[in-house]
């Protein structure tokens, strides 16, 4: 347990000290923030989102109780104890360890007592007072720091009592990747008997209501997996030994199989995975889809306004039409691009008459011109009309072509 002794010190300094030290509590505390990020690598990353607003507001409220409780003994300190303790959990299940947490204590309290000395001296402070509040401040950061280790450690110890806790949680962290999990993934692998590989493929897994449980005891020892969450998943190094056994099994299970991807980059893998499971229930009748399969269908869609977008600049000159002509225009063009066959042969494709196929060919060449003859523009409207083509498929649930 953590004495907390910089309590006591800061209740003796004078309460007009705090005061002197209220105007500088901001300036401090973004100073802090600075050095931090540049010199801790697990926090150096842009103050947007949940990081930055925990970040912000850990270090704005450490500066602000320290000065608050100068000269005021009966500062409470119950709320304190618990936000650093419950910032120690989420030191944990964000995967960063105690070296990054430690490090930046030991950086904030130097830039702390960097940033207020001056303000102690202008302020006409007894050098016995200086020297008392340079300890408080000290020992203010060093017992911030062991209370969110308590609570880093509690943390710890609920999710690594048992191997398949640990599993659980080392699963957990590669989907996630969080910046500075390497070393938590390193050990937890360890204590879970697991060992690391280079590379590992996503599964993901959806079933349709009613379905009966996923046959996880056919699965190896070297398989992590997450059944019970809304998205559950699977993490294999070797799919086809440990999957391909299981593709008569999968009543009522759908699973997408991203390829084999360095660790770091699992969370890409599974996304990759679940977009797969999306696109893929009319493209795909099997209950087993191996993304390796489909990669330039996934790679059109990974990002869908931006494939909007090319569609949409790429097949401008469809605008014009009716709904009806540009159906059949665009589905003629796709297939001579794809072909370059003859009227005749295009025709036997669509199912209608060669002359048909001329009369809608001359309608292109008028539309789109110089664009047919160019390589890089061919190539552009094929993307764009397959993109095109995808998007319809999900929004209706119709089979793409």
């Amino acid at each position: 347990m953590v004495e907390y002794r910089s309590f006591h010190l800061l209740a003796s300094v004078p309460r007009a000290l705090g005061a002197a030290l209220g105007p500088h509590v901001a300036s401090a505390a973004a100073a802090m923030i600075e050095e931090v990020r540049g010199s801790v690598p697990s926090y150096a990353q842009p103050l947007r989102g949940v990081f930055g607003k925990v970040l912000v507001q850990s270090v704005e409220y450490a500066v602000r109780h320290c000065v608050d409780s100068m000269g005021t003994p009966e500062q409470p300190h119950e709320h304190w104890i618990e936000f650093y303790r419950g910032r120690g959990r989420m030191e944990f299940t964000e995967g960063r360890n105690l070296d990054a947490l430690q490090d930046s204590a030991t950086i904030g309290a130097r830039v702390a007592w960097r940033s207020m000395h001056q303000a102690v001296v202008d302020a006409g402070v007894d050098p016995v007072v200086v020297s008392t509040t340079a300890e408080a401040i000290f020992a203010y950061v060093d017992e911030l720091c062991a209370t969110a280790i308590e609570g880093y450690q509690r943390a710890q110890a609920e999710a690594e009592g048992t191997v398949p806790v640990r599993r659980r949680r080392l699963l957990e962290l590669i989907a996630k990747a969080p910046e500075g999990s390497a070393r938590s993934i390193a050990e937890l692998a360890g204590g879970a008997g697991w060992p690391l590989p280079e590379t590992a493929a996503m599964v993901a897994l959806e079933h349709r209501p009613g379905a009966p449980p996923f046959p996880l005891e056919l699965l190896g020892d070297g398989v992590l997996a997450e059944l019970d969450g809304p998205e559950p998943h699977l993490l294999t190094s070797e799919p086809d030994a440990d999957l391909v056994p299981l593709a008569a099994r999968l009543d009522g299970w759908r699973a997408a199989v991203s390829p084999l991807v360095p660790l770091a980059d699992a969370p890409a893998a599974l996304r990759t995975a679940r977009r797969a499971l999306r696109l893929s229930a009319a493209e795909v009748p099997g209950p087993l889809i191996w993304c390796r399969d489909h990669l330039a269908t996934l790679w059109l869609l990974a990002e869908d306004f931006l494939a909007a977008e090319l569609a949409r600049r790429t097949l401008d000159p469809f605008a014009s039409l009716g709904d009806k002509q540009r159906e059949r225009l665009s589905e003629t063009l796709l297939v001579w691009l794809e072909s370059r066959g003859s009227a005749p042969e295009i025709a036997a494709q669509l199912g209608v008459h060669p002359h048909t196929v001329r009369n809608r060919l001359r309608q292109l060449e008028e539309l789109f011109g110089d664009r047919l003859r160019d390589a890089d523009d061919r190539l552009g409207l094929q993307l764009a009309l397959r993109a095109q083509r995808l998007m319809q498929a999900q929004r209706h649930g119709d089979e793409p072509r």
